[in-house]
């Protein structure tokens, strides 16, 4: 009969170590606290506090049962490992390897949670992909982004809403502005922000020559409210015809607003609502959110650079390459992650790079 003791001693401690970044124990006490709030007959007299409570109770409530029912099986697993060991039985063997196979591999997602550190990581955010050189293969290739991000939010189970799209004269698109809602979706995302690369026979050239394109993916969490002025005079509102669902309304007015921050350049938009007043008051807090996001990364640097540590490849740099021709490969240039799996990656199976930046990530920081 196999000792699987060491295996199993291996998964108890994981098990202890994650019930230190769950929270678990602080958590069972909100989870009662937010139980009596979920009760209340006039929970959803505010929409917007009751969907964030919701949220919150629901994450939580999966969190400690996910745990709770992980303790469990590790628990039948060591008592099926004693008594077998005690009466020699090989025949439980299997079982056994099984149930170790399957509590490490849970474990192994729940360990990806400890690298979520970043104060947003649990946020939903805004993610804005920009054509940049290549002329018209660089606007094919930021669409060709736009189906990955849409297919891997698909995959994950990720809320995507696209809030504006520029497409291009002849190909491809200009740029494009979406929303990802989901636990975790801007840590996630904090992976994709810069430049990406891509390398292929051009579609568009007659002459079949290779040609790279460029172009530049930006990502900023949601925020509650930021507080943050913003001068009026420094914002250009532009209003537009919006596109995608919404009956004759959205095809017949300009409801949809743009406001451009001219300081730092940022854009944020909203064609969702059906009013432009409402469409710029949220386009307004998209902005604030950005410029809160784009301030404290700014003070992260400054301290890394007095600190005298690298900085991390940030805004405008180049991160991915994507190689169709001459070969095939996906390769992340900070993480050494790659892949020949091309096809894959841009039909959206994107975790392993995202998993790979996260633990990246958390090694810069020590």
């Amino acid at each position: 009969m196999r000792d699987f003791s060491d295996d199993l001693k291996d998964l108890r401690r994981r098990l202890a170590e994650a019930e230190g970044y769950l929270k678990v124990e602080p958590n069972r006490l909100r989870l009662k606290e937010l139980e009596i709030e979920v009760a209340r007959p006039d929970l959803w007299d505010d929409q917007e506090a009751a969907k964030k409570l919701t949220a919150e109770y629901s994450n939580i409530k999966g969190d400690i049962d996910g745990f709770d029912a992980l303790g469990r099986e590790l628990e039948d697993a060591e008592v099926l490992h004693e008594l077998a060991r005690e009466m020699d039985d090989e025949t439980q063997e299997g079982d056994i390897a099984e149930a170790c196979a399957h509590i490490s591999d849970r474990l192994r997602q729940l360990e990806l949670r400890s690298l979520f550190t970043g104060e947003h990581d649990e946020a939903d955010c805004i993610v804005q992909i920009n054509a940049k050189d290549g002329g018209v293969d660089a606007q094919d290739w930021a669409e060709i982004l736009l189906r990955m991000y849409s297919r891997w939010a698909e995959r994950r189970g990720i809320g995507f809403e696209v809030d504006e799209i520029s497409p291009a004269t002849e190909a491809g698109i200009m740029s494009a502005e979406f929303t990802l809602t989901g636990r975790y979706a801007y840590g996630l995302m904090t992976s994709e922000r810069g430049t990406h690369r891509l390398v292929r026979i051009s579609p568009f050239d007659n002459q079949g020559r290779r040609q790279t394109s460029f172009a530049a993916v930006q990502v900023w969490p949601v925020m509650d409210a930021p507080d943050i002025e913003i001068n009026e005079s420094d914002v250009e509102m532009q209003v537009f015809r919006a596109s995608g669902a919404g009956g004759q309304h959205v095809n017949k007015t300009s409801s949809a607003v743009r406001l451009i921050h001219k300081p730092s350049g940022l854009v944020a938009s909203s064609q969702e609502e059906r009013s432009q007043l409402q469409n710029r008051e949220k386009a307004m807090n998209r902005l604030k959110a950005m410029l809160a996001a784009k301030i404290e990364e700014e003070h992260a640097a400054e301290l890394d650079r007095i600190a005298g540590r690298q900085a991390q490849v940030g805004w405008g740099s180049q991160i991915r390459s994507y190689v169709v021709q001459p070969y095939q490969m996906v390769k992340d240039l900070r993480t050494e992650v790659e892949t020949s799996q091309i096809d894959a990656v841009l039909d959206g199976d994107l975790d392993e790079f995202m998993e790979g930046y996260l633990r990246w990530r958390r090694r810069e920081a020590e």
